[in-house]
């Protein structure tokens, strides 16, 4: 373990329903739900303080949340907005580090293990961060101070919102310890469950068992719950991140059936998604169909194909051809999603002719 590493979380409290706070002074200090409308099959993109106080929360139901607060404030996101508030912020962290992960638009991992900023305090660092942010966006980030990514964003999630929390490299051992397993961080709830069912309930449960049962039970996984369960993890920071994949989707108010329909609105989610792909600078090989029936049922079907992935017509024939082992026509669909993926820079792709899908090169 190096304890010479200084690793700070930054996270944005409650922030899409933040900046519609910031920007529209009518919903401060009220319930305010950022997703679909109380009427629809939507889910709750995120909610305002206010509003958790109902017991709401984000991927909710939004009929759900309704019913626990029908006087909350719906309304739908405005990416835009938040990409803007975003691109500030991260300017900020660019004042005190090259070095900074931004996993979201809402947070990020910085390394300030050799700033000499604030006298190389990290946690001062990190409290200049919180207020420079407040005075350029007029909005509330909490900060987590550690010696690696993993405890600082499990520090970062304690006192907020506004908060700052410290766990040193004495502490970290002891602190994860205590830590309730459900609390971990890269823990979801089915590997909870499983490790609740063998008797994994806290940190302490965690460290005793040894390497050779955690990989058995839980594969390469494993090697990182040995690591953490110890207050470990070597992870680096890293300021380049090719994102795995990118995708949309659409819950329609009511049902659709007609395959050219459907058909239609995969071309518009793929279209979409191309963009954001593209605003990104990077290239898809990998296209990815999402359907959900109207009974919950849901499939996937994908093709990775040799060229890039473009907006060509002819990427029409690609969706039918991926439709066409599926019940498209004979069930109505309550979903649809385009996920792109196989992704690369587009830089890496300069030395080769971009092709349209199904050309005859």
């Amino acid at each position: 373990m190096n304890s010479t590493r200084k690793i700070i979380h930054i996270d944005m409290d409650a922030f899409f329903a933040a900046v519609e706070q910031r920007d529209f002074s009518h919903y401060r200090n009220k319930p305010l739900i950022v997703g679909g409308a109380p009427n629809s099959r939507g889910v709750v993109a995120t909610c305002s303080y206010e509003a958790r106080q109902y017991g709401i929360h984000s991927a909710m139901p939004s009929s759900q949340a309704y019913r626990l607060c029908p006087q909350a404030i719906f309304v739908e996101p405005r990416f835009e907005a938040y990409q803007q508030a975003s691109t500030a912020i991260r300017k900020i962290f660019a004042d005190y580090t090259d070095l900074f992960e931004p996993l979201s638009l809402d947070e990020a991992y910085l390394d300030v293990s050799n700033s000499c900023l604030h006298q190389g305090s990290a946690t001062l660092i990190a409290k200049a961060i919180k207020e420079a942010i407040k005075q350029e966006t007029r909005l509330i980030a909490s900060a987590g101070v550690s010696y690696n990514k993993f405890l600082a964003k499990i520090a970062s999630d304690i006192n907020k919102p506004d908060g700052l929390y410290l766990i040193t490299p004495t502490q970290g051992a002891d602190f994860v310890e205590q830590l309730a397993i459900e609390k971990f961080h890269g823990v979801g709830k089915a590997t909870s469950l499983k490790m609740q069912a063998l008797g994994i309930k806290t940190g302490k449960d965690l460290k005793q068992l040894p390497l050779e049962m955690l990989q058995h039970y839980f594969g390469k996984a494993g090697l990182h719950y040995y690591g953490i369960s110890r207050g470990i993890d070597n992870r680096p920071v890293s300021n380049y991140r090719i994102r795995k994949s990118i995708g949309v989707e659409v819950t329609f108010q009511q049902d659709i059936k007609i395959k050219q329909e459907v058909l239609t609105h995969l071309q518009s989610l793929l279209e979409k998604a191309l963009r954001k792909v593209a605003e990104k600078q990077l290239v898809a090989h990998t296209l990815t169909i999402k359907i959900k029936y109207h009974d919950f049922v849901q499939i996937t079907r994908s093709r990775t194909l040799p060229h890039i992935i473009t907006a060509a017509t002819a990427i029409s024939t690609t969706l039918e051809d991926l439709i066409k082992n599926t019940d498209i026509g004979r069930r109505n669909v309550r979903l649809l999603g385009i996920t792109l993926s196989s992704l690369e820079n587009k830089s890496r792709q300069t030395h080769f002719q971009q092709m349209d899908l199904f050309s005859d090169c």
